[in-house]
């Protein structure tokens, strides 16, 4: 346990910005399950729009630094691939 003043206030900074973290890391996994599953369930129309709110989460997580920015163009290549091939 920290005694100095600003070691103390680092400590609660620190786990208050891991809980961000973690906050925003479970809604981008959930925007990509939901859009997965709109593409298994052959729905185009629903995974249109879950492919929208997917691709801004990967950007935002990108550059909040959840997830690397290379890690994210992957994912959002990965998505355009399912979409079109539900043609």
């Amino acid at each position: 346990m920290p005694i100095i003043k600003s070691a103390k206030k680092r400590v609660k900074v620190t786990a208050t910005k891991t809980l961000q973290n973690k906050m925003f890391k479970s809604l981008y996994r959930t925007t990509v399950k939901k859009f997965l599953a709109a593409v298994e369930a052959g729905n185009k129309e629903e995974a249109v729009v879950a492919y929208k709110a997917a691709v801004k989460k990967a950007d935002q997580a990108a550059k909040r630094g959840i997830i690397h920015k290379n890690a994210a163009a992957h994912k959002k290549s990965q998505f355009t691939k399912l979409l079109n091939s539900m043609n």
